[in-house]
């Protein structure tokens, strides 16, 4: 199974879609964003708060695909922000954590 930062770099999406979520995950704030996607008074780890997001976004995905009357690019968009946003702060935290080696 592929780790979660590169299921991320996999992903494939309309490259508008892309670009509005590169501009929105500027200015991602955590607090703000998450209660509003995944229900109020959860408090996730990162991990577990990108897989969430990601399986959201599949769904959001394939209503996109099959021309769904429920699909809403609003919404694509801020799961894509946040799952942009979330997979920086793992980056940051990975890279924190990470040993150091002495030579």
């Amino acid at each position: 199974m592929q780790d979660l930062l590169t299921q991320i770099s996999d992903l494939r999406r309309p490259r508008l879609l892309i670009r509005a979520a590169r501009i929105g995950a500027q200015t991602y704030r955590r607090e703000a964003r998450l209660p509003r996607l995944l229900g109020y008074g959860v408090t996730l780890r990162i991990g577990p708060t990108l897989m969430k997001l990601m399986a959201l976004e599949a769904d959001m995905n394939n209503k996109r695909e099959d021309g769904d009357a429920g699909y809403r690019i609003a919404a694509h968009v801020d799961l894509l922000i946040a799952i942009m946003g979330e997979s920086q702060l793992l980056r940051a935290q990975t890279q924190a954590v990470a040993p150091i080696q002495i030579t």
